[in-house]
């Protein structure tokens, strides 16, 4: 089997991939990614000599390039986008770019080269947020009110996956997953940031009054989650994919790194609360356990302390990212 991985170098598609190739070692990877500042082919060593790796470097809004390498594709796993909402409010168009229009030259592209299985991975995000004070979770029927331009952009793209599925008969699978977590992540998201700032002294910036509640999911748990929907999913079918925390805010996690790590909470640094901050967001994930049989299986206490030591054990991998153009950028966000 030959699948063609979009993003494969960024932290969720570069996972993937590790995992796809660690159990299903006879199948055929082509990792297609930009290498935009997010993607990283250091996280993709252990295969890179792997005669069922192949990596190439371009970018999906380009339809000749990606019509070419699809051909002959089995699966096409999409994971390639901008994806980060402090970003989409600084400047828009390269949301809009890469996760519509991107998506729209893979979508025409699996039509026209015949590809089996098309598999859409998106957001939590697209469903916009819930009151800190319910009990509502995400459903696979919950109304999409997106809030963010990166959450707008990525709710495009699954009504254009639907859409085609709908219209031109594409064999598609869909699924939203909650907040991700574990090695390789980019160090500008809350928790690999939170954990190098403290490695290097410094303080840990964190929205408003911190009480942002996110549902957590350990990475691998999700390339599981994946897994299970390519071999088991129903063609057509969005399945949510949450982890084990129940109303964890941003604050607690902060206080558990801190914990972990054997520093005071005077690290701690609240800034000025961004745009359209989504108080809550919490996924039933029943549906696809029923379905498939899929849970998550680390707990976040656990899943946490292996990230943590995975960064502590990574310095020269995430201080090389942290330097240059990404300095910038922290400047400009956190002022």
């Amino acid at each position: 089997m030959k699948l063609f991985v979009t993003g494969g170098a960024g932290f969720i598609g570069s996972n993937f991939v590790l995992y796809w190739m660690k159990k299903y070692p006879e199948d055929k990877i082509i990792n297609f990614d930009k290498l935009t500042y997010a993607g990283n082919l250091e996280n993709l060593k252990e295969v890179e000599k792997n005669p069922n790796y192949e990596f190439i470097q371009g970018d999906i809004c380009n339809k000749r390039l990606v019509e070419d390498v699809t051909r002959g594709v089995d699966i096409l796993v999409h994971f390639a986008a901008e994806s980060h909402v402090d970003r989409s409010i600084l400047d828009a168009s390269p949301f809009i770019q890469t996760n519509i229009v991107g998506t729209h030259v893979l979508l025409e592209s699996a039509l026209k080269n015949k590809i089996p299985r098309f598999h859409h991975v998106s957001t939590d995000e697209v469903f916009g947020a819930l009151p800190l004070s319910s009990t509502e979770k995400f459903t696979d029927s919950t109304p999409y009110n997106p809030h963010s331009p990166y959450s707008a952009s990525k709710a495009a793209s699954d009504h254009l996956v639907r859409a085609y599925g709908d219209t031109y008969g594409l064999q598609y699978t869909l699924s939203n997953c909650s907040n991700n977590f574990g090695p390789h992540h980019f160090p500008e998201k809350l928790i690999p940031l939170a954990i190098t700032n403290i490695i290097e002294g410094k303080k840990v910036p964190i929205y408003g009054d911190g009480l942002y509640v996110r549902d957590w999911l350990y990475v691998l748990d999700h390339c599981e989650a994946i897994d299970a929907i390519l071999k088991k999913g129903t063609v057509g079918k969005t399945y949510l994919v949450g982890g084990l925390t129940e109303d964890i805010s941003n604050l607690e996690v902060i206080k558990k790194i801190i914990g972990l790590m054997g520093v005071d909470e005077s690290v701690i640094e609240y800034v000025k609360d961004r745009p359209g901050h989504d108080r809550r967001y919490a996924i039933d994930w029943s549906m696809i356990n029923k379905e498939l049989g899929w849970s998550p299986k680390h707990s976040f206490e656990s899943a946490l302390s292996e990230t943590v030591d995975w960064f502590k054990n990574n310095e020269e991998w995430w201080k090389r990212i942290k330097s240059g153009v990404y300095k910038d950028y922290y400047k400009t966000q956190y002022k």
